[in-house]
């Protein structure tokens, strides 16, 4: 008697299955570069699928994780072989810190060229990409790929998440493949309810708390919860350093700002407080060495993420490995609604003065972009040597409403606002530094072309300023090498097809700005270059 089996599928080619994979799970818009190695995955190329060329391929990776962080959904990136991927890591590890979920499909030479070491192929292509991957496989069989992406995109989306990489032959294409299923994977976890409700006492009992709200939090969709949590607390809100999202209304009154990335200055800060609660976040996020331990005697820490491994290397506190959503949810409702006075607010700086010369300051940008930008407008920044200033005069209240790179690999920004802005094709204001602009200016041809609603302003400096600012720290000065000016970013960006406008006077920057700022979503692209004089710097520095 024959055994019993179930249906049987339809076999086509690993093409057929990749393609219908692609439909179930979101992943119709392709980010990439194409190459020799990747041309047998285009054939017969789906009517309903979108192919977004970028001129470079971490600016491929930098649009699909915009796109990725607009729709919630993994985006696919498709890369080529050993260069292709090396170009790339730069982007892949923003993606793999700031927990964005792409699934990275590189070509790699046909399975029966690899023992001859080819033209572009890769040697080892699973370790090339690590440690800045949740896992890197290239399939054993032709058969195989299908299943191996769909596991890449159910890890991909499962906290914590991140990017995934595949490397697939060229010849694997074409050979026969079965599909596969969709599946669903449910990735949200809750601590103990004993273990919440310990720390709820501990809320409750304490004098002054404090919340710093991390990445994770904007990443999980918990903004809410966590301002229920603060306001039912009444405690102290922060980001943590360097954050690479925002995740708290920045206009709030139990607002107080931005952690320092300094041991010292950071634990200064954090000394007032009793107990403090990180959500979703590193904390301890350094970006130079100070003496001192991570915390004063006199504050308790509670640490909530989804990452096993973060809780693990923590210096100290106590950790809780959850996800954020439910267990704030949880954390919010166990705790009583206190009486305790609230911190003060977080003062405003004064405004911004318009030097005696006329020209413009970083601090008078941001002032006006503060009183122009809509409420709901997501702001992208990548302009390192401004980011303190801009924290302090603009205020991000939305939730995603802020995003930047949390890992400090540049050229993240700007083909992040061209991916952030084709995931909804509302406007995205990108705040960008002439340096960083500089490491993926290809990204401006992309917006243009797609007439992506992206309204860019352009701060320069005329060089790498937060890394003059390192120097000075230290002690050297001038810095070698930190002197790029001399570039007029108006004609690159109009040369690559994107409308652009120069301004360097303060008396032209309210119009300026309304001009750059104002566009709808059918407008496309516009890049506003403005010539911002660094007051921290002398003339002969710049």
């Amino acid at each position: 008697m024959k055994p019993q089996t179930g249906p049987t599928r339809a076999a086509g080619t690993v093409l057929d299955a990749v393609v219908r994979l692609c439909r179930d799970t979101g992943m119709t818009t392709v980010f990439g570069n194409p190459g020799s190695t990747e041309l047998r995955m285009f054939r017969d190329w789906p009517d309903d699928f979108t192919y977004v060329l970028g001129l470079q391929e971490s600016v491929a990776v930098g649009m699909a994780a915009g796109h990725a962080l607009g729709t919630g959904r993994a985006a696919l990136v498709s890369l080529h072989s050993a260069g292709g991927v090396g170009h790339s890591l730069g982007a892949v590890f923003n993606a793999y810190r700031d927990r964005v979920p792409l699934v990275v499909l590189a070509g790699q030479q046909s399975r029966s060229l690899t023992q001859l070491r080819p033209f572009l192929g890769a040697d080892d292509p699973v370790t090339f990409p690590r440690p800045y991957v949740k896992s890197s496989r290239q399939p054993d069989r032709a058969a195989d790929v299908p299943a191996v992406l769909a596991e890449a995109h159910r890890l991909a989306m499962t906290h914590p998440r991140g990017p995934v990489f595949v490397s697939v032959p060229e010849d694997d294409w074409d050979q026969p493949a079965a599909p596969v299923e969709p599946r669903v994977v449910h990735g949200t976890f809750t601590a103990d309810a004993s273990v919440l409700a310990a720390l709820a006492r501990r809320l409750d009992a304490c004098e002054r708390p404090a919340l710093v709200v991390g990445p994770g939090v904007d990443d999980e969709h918990a903004t809410a919860e966590v301002r229920a949590l603060a306001e039912r607390t009444r405690a102290a809100v922060w980001i943590s350093p360097l954050s690479g999202r925002s995740g708290f209304p920045e206009s709030h009154a139990l607002f107080q700002g931005f952690l320092p990335p300094a041991a010292d200055r950071l634990a200064a800060r954090l000394a007032a407080y009793d107990v403090v609660v990180a959500l979703g976040a590193p904390l301890f996020t350094y970006h130079f060495h100070t003496e001192g331990p991570p915390l004063s005697d006199g504050t308790e820490l509670f640490h909530l993420d989804c990452d096993p491994g973060q809780a693990a290397w923590l210096p100290t506190g106590t950790s809780i490995v959850t996800t954020l959503k439910p267990a704030v949810a949880q954390l919010a409702a166990l705790v009583g609604q206190s009486d305790r006075e609230p911190p003060p607010p977080r003062p405003a700086p004064p405004p911004a003065r318009v030097p005696d010369d006329g020209t413009i300051t970083p601090e008078l940008v941001f002032d006006l972009v503060q009183e122009r930008l809509p409420r709901d407008r997501v702001l992208v920044e990548e302009a390192p040597s401004h980011r303190d200033t801009l924290h302090a005069r603009v205020r991000v209240d939305a939730a995603g409403g802020f995003l930047t790179t949390g890992s400090g690999a540049l050229g993240w920004g700007l083909p992040l606002a061209v991916g952030r802005a084709l995931a909804d094709r509302r406007r995205v204001a990108c705040l960008i530094g002439d340096g960083s602009t500089l490491y993926s200016v290809q990204a401006l041809w992309t917006a243009a072309r797609h007439r992506v609603p992206v309204s860019y302003v352009l701060l320069d400096n005329g060089g790498y300023a937060a890394v003059r600012a390192l120097g000075h720290r230290i002690g050297i000065a001038p810095v070698p090498g930190t002197a790029i000016g001399g570039i007029g970013f108006a004609q690159v960006a109009e040369g690559f097809g994107c409308p652009a406008a120069y301004v360097e006077k303060a008396a032209e920057l309210p119009v300026a700005l309304d001009r750059a700022l104002g566009g709808h979503a059918d407008d496309g692209p516009f890049l506003l270059h403005v010539r911002a004089v660094d007051s921290a710097f002398d003339a002969g520095d710049r």
